[in-house]
């Protein structure tokens, strides 16, 4: 079952970044999308994140903030 994977990140992040580059091919090789979004591009969002990001979402559900570990991520990715 492919799912929607979404990164909330913000531009001047270093630690989005970096979760970027580590979730991101794991996510494309067990056929899921892969996206990011800015949440200071929109004020609700960056008001619901605050200084949260990054936080991974699959399927519009919060997955892990600040880490994730890949493994756990491959798990959720299976189901």
């Amino acid at each position: 079952m492919a799912h929607e994977v979404t990164l909330m990140v913000r531009a001047t992040c270093g630690s989005c970044a970096r979760v970027e580059s580590q979730i991101k091919p794991v996510v494309l090789a067990h056929g899921s999308t892969f996206a990011t979004c800015d949440v200071d591009t929109d004020k609700e969002l960056a008001m619901e994140y605050g200084d949260r990001v990054p936080v991974i979402l699959i399927d519009g559900d919060e997955f892990a903030c600040w880490e994730v570990d890949n493994d756990e991520l491959i798990e959720a990715l299976g189901k």
